[in-house]
Protein backbone atom coordinates (compact mmCIF):
# COMPACT_ATOMS: atom_id res chain seq x y z
CA UNK A 1 0.00 0.00 0.00
CA UNK A 2 1.48 3.59 -0.80
CA UNK A 3 2.78 5.50 1.79
CA UNK A 4 2.77 9.00 1.47
CA UNK A 5 4.57 10.28 4.16
CA UNK A 6 7.39 7.48 3.31
CA UNK A 7 7.40 8.32 -0.02
CA UNK A 8 7.95 12.42 0.50
CA UNK A 9 10.46 11.93 2.85
CA UNK A 10 11.98 9.27 0.42
CA UNK A 11 12.18 11.58 -2.16
CA UNK A 12 12.97 14.83 0.10
CA UNK A 13 16.52 12.77 0.83
CA UNK A 14 16.62 11.96 -3.31
CA UNK A 15 16.95 15.72 -3.48
CA UNK A 16 19.27 16.66 -0.90
CA UNK A 17 21.45 14.05 -1.74
CA UNK A 18 21.46 15.19 -5.65
CA UNK A 19 22.28 18.64 -4.69
CA UNK A 20 24.97 17.57 -2.25
CA UNK A 21 26.64 15.30 -4.56
CA UNK A 22 26.43 17.85 -7.81
CA UNK A 23 26.85 20.71 -5.85
CA UNK A 24 23.72 22.61 -7.23
CA UNK A 25 22.58 25.63 -4.92
CA UNK A 26 18.66 26.45 -6.50
CA UNK A 27 15.91 25.10 -8.41
CA UNK A 28 13.85 26.54 -10.99
CA UNK A 29 10.49 25.65 -11.34
CA UNK A 30 7.67 26.23 -13.84
CA UNK A 31 4.28 26.52 -11.71
CA UNK A 32 1.52 26.41 -13.79
CA UNK A 33 -1.07 26.03 -10.92
CA UNK A 34 -2.08 22.85 -11.08
CA UNK A 35 -1.09 20.05 -8.79
CA UNK A 36 1.71 18.68 -10.41
CA UNK A 37 4.42 21.94 -10.07
CA UNK A 38 2.29 22.69 -6.64
CA UNK A 39 3.32 19.09 -5.13
CA UNK A 40 7.22 19.78 -6.90
CA UNK A 41 7.55 22.96 -5.75
CA UNK A 42 6.26 21.41 -1.75
CA UNK A 43 9.26 18.73 -2.12
CA UNK A 44 11.76 21.21 -2.96
CA UNK A 45 10.17 23.91 -0.34
CA UNK A 46 11.22 21.11 2.09
CA UNK A 47 13.92 19.54 0.48
CA UNK A 48 16.41 22.86 0.01
CA UNK A 49 14.15 25.37 1.87
CA UNK A 50 12.49 28.26 -0.27
CA UNK A 51 14.90 30.93 -0.46
CA UNK A 52 16.74 28.40 -3.23
CA UNK A 53 13.74 28.30 -5.31
CA UNK A 54 13.03 30.28 -7.93
CA UNK A 55 9.56 29.85 -9.83
CA UNK A 56 8.23 31.19 -12.50
CA UNK A 57 4.54 31.73 -14.45
CA UNK A 58 4.66 31.78 -18.05
CA UNK A 59 1.51 32.89 -19.13
CA UNK A 60 0.81 32.52 -22.99
CA UNK A 61 -3.34 33.57 -23.91
CA UNK A 62 -3.37 31.96 -20.19
CA UNK A 63 -6.07 31.83 -17.73
CA UNK A 64 -5.96 34.73 -14.93
CA UNK A 65 -7.02 31.85 -12.54
CA UNK A 66 -3.45 29.93 -13.63
CA UNK A 67 -1.71 32.80 -12.10
CA UNK A 68 -3.85 33.23 -8.96
CA UNK A 69 -3.29 29.52 -8.11
CA UNK A 70 0.36 29.90 -8.56
CA UNK A 71 0.73 32.41 -6.76
CA UNK A 72 -1.36 30.53 -4.31
CA UNK A 73 2.01 28.03 -4.10
CA UNK A 74 4.28 30.59 -4.12
CA UNK A 75 2.76 32.53 -1.24
CA UNK A 76 1.85 29.15 0.92
CA UNK A 77 5.63 27.75 0.73
CA UNK A 78 7.02 31.20 0.46
CA UNK A 79 9.59 31.06 -2.08
CA UNK A 80 10.30 33.76 -5.12
CA UNK A 81 8.37 34.43 -8.15
CA UNK A 82 8.73 35.81 -11.68
CA UNK A 83 6.58 36.22 -14.73
CA UNK A 84 7.75 35.99 -17.72
CA UNK A 85 4.45 37.13 -20.30
CA UNK A 86 5.17 34.71 -23.57
CA UNK A 87 2.11 36.03 -25.51
CA UNK A 88 3.93 39.18 -27.44
CA UNK A 89 6.97 36.32 -28.50
CA UNK A 90 4.41 33.54 -29.10
CA UNK A 91 2.59 36.44 -31.66
CA UNK A 92 6.22 37.53 -32.45
CA UNK A 93 6.67 33.91 -34.22
CA UNK A 94 3.40 33.71 -35.39
CA UNK A 95 3.88 36.35 -37.87
CA UNK A 96 6.95 34.45 -39.07
CA UNK A 97 5.11 31.00 -39.76
CA UNK A 98 2.56 33.47 -41.71
CA UNK A 99 4.95 34.60 -43.72
CA UNK A 100 5.47 30.68 -44.93
CA UNK A 101 1.91 30.12 -46.29
CA UNK A 102 -1.68 30.22 -45.53
CA UNK A 103 -2.83 27.13 -43.60
CA UNK A 104 -6.02 26.03 -42.61
CA UNK A 105 -6.46 26.74 -38.15
CA UNK A 106 -6.65 22.61 -38.44
CA UNK A 107 -3.20 22.49 -39.80
CA UNK A 108 -1.72 24.85 -37.64
CA UNK A 109 -3.44 23.54 -33.99
CA UNK A 110 -0.95 20.63 -32.83
CA UNK A 111 1.75 23.29 -34.44
CA UNK A 112 0.71 25.72 -32.00
CA UNK A 113 -0.23 24.17 -28.94
CA UNK A 114 3.52 22.35 -28.85
CA UNK A 115 5.58 25.74 -29.64
CA UNK A 116 3.99 26.86 -26.29
CA UNK A 117 5.65 24.61 -23.86
CA UNK A 118 8.86 25.21 -25.58
CA UNK A 119 9.18 28.73 -25.71
CA UNK A 120 8.24 28.16 -21.95
CA UNK A 121 11.45 25.69 -21.04
CA UNK A 122 13.35 27.92 -23.14
CA UNK A 123 12.38 30.48 -20.50
CA UNK A 124 13.30 28.47 -17.57
CA UNK A 125 16.59 27.61 -18.61
CA UNK A 126 17.47 31.07 -19.38
CA UNK A 127 16.15 31.95 -15.94
CA UNK A 128 18.52 29.28 -14.71
CA UNK A 129 21.66 30.59 -16.65
CA UNK A 130 20.66 33.86 -14.87
CA UNK A 131 20.61 33.09 -11.51
CA UNK A 132 23.18 30.93 -11.68
CA UNK A 133 25.51 34.14 -12.79
CA UNK A 134 23.25 36.11 -10.24
CA UNK A 135 24.07 34.23 -6.88
CA UNK A 136 27.27 32.76 -8.08
CA UNK A 137 25.89 28.83 -7.49
CA UNK A 138 24.42 26.32 -9.78
CA UNK A 139 20.35 26.78 -10.60
CA UNK A 140 19.03 23.54 -12.67
CA UNK A 141 15.20 22.94 -13.87
CA UNK A 142 12.95 20.80 -12.44
CA UNK A 143 10.80 18.43 -14.38
CA UNK A 144 6.68 18.56 -13.45
CA UNK A 145 5.56 15.63 -15.32
CA UNK A 146 3.85 12.59 -13.29
CA UNK A 147 3.80 8.72 -14.27
CA UNK A 148 0.47 8.89 -15.69
CA UNK A 149 1.41 11.32 -18.25
CA UNK A 150 4.52 10.35 -19.32
CA UNK A 151 3.28 6.42 -20.03
CA UNK A 152 1.03 7.94 -22.43
CA UNK A 153 3.51 10.49 -23.83
CA UNK A 154 0.89 13.47 -23.06
CA UNK A 155 4.37 16.09 -22.71
CA UNK A 156 5.81 17.70 -25.85
CA UNK A 157 9.37 17.23 -27.05
CA UNK A 158 11.78 19.45 -26.52
CA UNK A 159 9.37 21.62 -24.09
CA UNK A 160 7.60 20.04 -20.86
CA UNK A 161 9.84 16.69 -21.55
CA UNK A 162 13.32 18.73 -21.02
CA UNK A 163 14.39 19.16 -17.26
CA UNK A 164 17.09 18.62 -15.17
CA UNK A 165 16.03 16.65 -12.37
CA UNK A 166 12.64 14.81 -12.09
CA UNK A 167 11.02 14.03 -8.83
CA UNK A 168 7.36 12.66 -9.63
CA UNK A 169 7.88 10.81 -13.05
CA UNK A 170 6.87 7.57 -10.82
CA UNK A 171 4.18 8.81 -9.31
CA UNK A 172 0.81 7.99 -10.37
CA UNK A 173 -1.88 11.22 -10.27
CA UNK A 174 -3.66 9.66 -6.97
CA UNK A 175 0.05 9.33 -5.80
CA UNK A 176 0.97 12.82 -6.36
CA UNK A 177 -2.44 14.30 -4.81
CA UNK A 178 -1.65 11.85 -1.48
CA UNK A 179 1.79 13.57 -1.76
CA UNK A 180 0.22 16.93 -1.78
CA UNK A 181 -2.03 16.21 1.07
CA UNK A 182 0.82 15.62 3.26
CA UNK A 183 2.80 18.19 2.42
CA UNK A 184 -0.60 20.57 2.78
CA UNK A 185 -0.28 21.63 -0.71
CA UNK A 186 -3.19 24.57 -1.52
CA UNK A 187 -6.44 22.63 -1.74
CA UNK A 188 -7.43 24.93 -4.78
CA UNK A 189 -4.09 23.79 -6.63
CA UNK A 190 -4.29 20.30 -5.55
CA UNK A 191 -8.18 19.18 -6.58
CA UNK A 192 -8.14 21.22 -10.09
CA UNK A 193 -8.98 19.44 -12.61
CA UNK A 194 -5.65 18.82 -14.39
CA UNK A 195 -5.25 20.96 -17.90
CA UNK A 196 -2.06 22.01 -20.20
CA UNK A 197 -3.48 25.59 -19.84
CA UNK A 198 -3.01 25.84 -23.61
CA UNK A 199 -5.90 24.25 -25.41
CA UNK A 200 -8.79 25.16 -23.83
CA UNK A 201 -9.61 21.44 -22.57
CA UNK A 202 -8.54 19.23 -19.41
CA UNK A 203 -5.96 16.65 -20.13
CA UNK A 204 -8.30 13.70 -19.78
CA UNK A 205 -10.98 15.66 -22.81
CA UNK A 206 -7.72 15.40 -24.56
CA UNK A 207 -6.48 11.90 -24.19
CA UNK A 208 -10.01 10.78 -24.23
CA UNK A 209 -8.75 8.63 -20.89
CA UNK A 210 -9.08 9.03 -17.16
CA UNK A 211 -6.11 9.34 -15.66
CA UNK A 212 -7.23 6.53 -12.77
CA UNK A 213 -7.69 4.30 -16.01
CA UNK A 214 -3.45 4.82 -17.11
CA UNK A 215 -2.72 3.84 -13.59
CA UNK A 216 -4.93 1.03 -13.31
CA UNK A 217 -3.21 0.00 -16.96
CA UNK A 218 0.34 0.61 -15.74
CA UNK A 219 -0.26 -1.48 -12.18
CA UNK A 220 -2.34 -4.30 -14.47
CA UNK A 221 -5.75 -3.58 -13.20
CA UNK A 222 -8.78 -4.75 -14.64
CA UNK A 223 -9.85 -2.40 -17.11
CA UNK A 224 -12.61 -2.35 -20.25
CA UNK A 225 -11.29 -3.62 -23.08
CA UNK A 226 -12.07 -0.67 -24.95
CA UNK A 227 -10.13 1.66 -22.65
CA UNK A 228 -7.07 -0.56 -22.48
CA UNK A 229 -6.66 -0.38 -26.14
CA UNK A 230 -6.84 3.46 -25.97
CA UNK A 231 -4.38 3.24 -23.72
CA UNK A 232 -2.44 0.53 -25.25
CA UNK A 233 -2.66 3.09 -28.58
CA UNK A 234 -1.53 6.53 -26.84
CA UNK A 235 1.44 4.47 -25.04
CA UNK A 236 2.65 2.80 -28.69
CA UNK A 237 1.99 6.16 -30.51
CA UNK A 238 4.09 8.44 -27.95
CA UNK A 239 7.13 5.42 -28.12
CA UNK A 240 8.95 8.17 -30.83
CA UNK A 241 9.34 10.65 -27.63
CA UNK A 242 11.18 8.46 -25.00
CA UNK A 243 14.50 7.78 -26.77
CA UNK A 244 16.21 9.32 -30.21
CA UNK A 245 17.48 7.14 -32.35
CA UNK A 246 21.89 7.36 -32.81
CA UNK A 247 23.54 5.44 -35.19
CA UNK A 248 26.89 4.06 -33.57
CA UNK A 249 29.77 4.04 -35.95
Amino acid sequence: MFNAKKEKDKIVKFIRDYFKENNVGGVVIGISGGKDSGVVAGLFSEAIGSENIIGVTLPCHSKNTDKTDALRVSNYYGFEMIDIDLTDTYETFKKQINKLGRYTDSELKNSDINVKPRLRMTSLYYVAALYSALRNKTYIVAGTGNKCEEFVGYFTKGGDSVSDIKVIADLTVEEVIKIGEVLNVPKEVLYKTPNDGLSGQSDEEKLGVKYSDIAKYINGEELDDEVKLKIKRLHENNLHKFSIPTYRK
